[in-house]
C-alpha cells in the first residue's frame, strides 16, 4: 500500500504548503485589501480565504472524517468585512491542521470507501483530490491579487535562482 501512502502524505503535505503561501500573502496585505473587490462578481482574498476554509471542513472533516457539516457556503462570499487578518489565519490554519491529520491518518483501505458531499457521490480519495484541487486554484488567486497589491514577486521560487538561466546563456 505505498502508493496510498504516498497520496496521503502528499495530500497533507501539499495543503500545509498551499496554506503557508497563503500565510504570506495575508501578512503582505493591508486590512483594506483584504477585503476588497474589483466588482461584486469578484471575490476578495478574505472571502477566499473563509471560502477555503469551509471547503476543507465540508469535504474531509465531514465527507473524510464523519464529522458534522455546519458549512454557511453563502456567507462565505456575501462577507464583506468584519473578520481580521488574525482570525482569517487563525481559521484557515486550524482548518487545514486539523484536514491534514485526518488525510494523513487515513488508512489506505479507506481511500475507496464511499461518501457523499454538496450531493455528490465519490470515494474518499476523490474528496482529498478535490480539496488539494480546489485549494491550489483558489492559492493562485490570492498569490495573483496578492501580487497586483504589491508589485512584489513573493519569492515561492527564489531557490531556483537565475544560476540555471545564466546556465541557459552561456550555451
Amino acid at each position: 500500500m505505498e502508493t496510498e501512502r504516498v497520496f496521503l502524505e502528499f495530500s497533507a503535505g501539499k495543503l500545509r504548503q498551499l496554506n503557508s503561501r497563503i500565510m504570506t500573502c495575508l501578512e503582505k496585505l493591508s486590512e483594506d485589501q483584504i477585503w476588497l473587490r474589483g466588482g461584486e462578481n469578484e471575490n476578495a482574498v478574505g472571502n477566499l480565504c473563509l471560502h477555503l476554509a469551509g471547503n476543507v471542513r465540508q469535504w474531509i472533516g465531514y465527507g473524510v472524517a464523519g464529522r458534522e457539516d455546519r458549512r454557511q457556503r453563502d456567507v462565505e462570499f456575501s462577507t464583506r468585512s468584519g473578520r481580521s487578518r488574525e482570525e482569517l489565519r487563525a481559521i484557515l490554519e486550524s482548518t487545514v491542521a486539523e484536514a491534514a491529520e485526518v488525510i494523513e491518518g487515513a488508512k489506505p483501505e479507506e481511500l475507496l470507501r464511499r461518501t457523499t458531499v454538496q450531493k455528490y457521490d465519490l470515494t474518499v480519495l476523490e474528496a482529498i483530490y478535490h480539496v488539494v484541487e480546489h485549494f491550489a486554484q483558489h492559492t493562485g488567486q490570492i498569490l495573483y491579487a496578492t501580487k497586483a497589491f504589491t508589485g512584489e514577486d513573493l519569492g515561492f521560487y527564489a531557490h531556483l535562482g537565475s544560476q540555471e538561466l545564466k546556465g541557459i546563456n552561456r550555451r
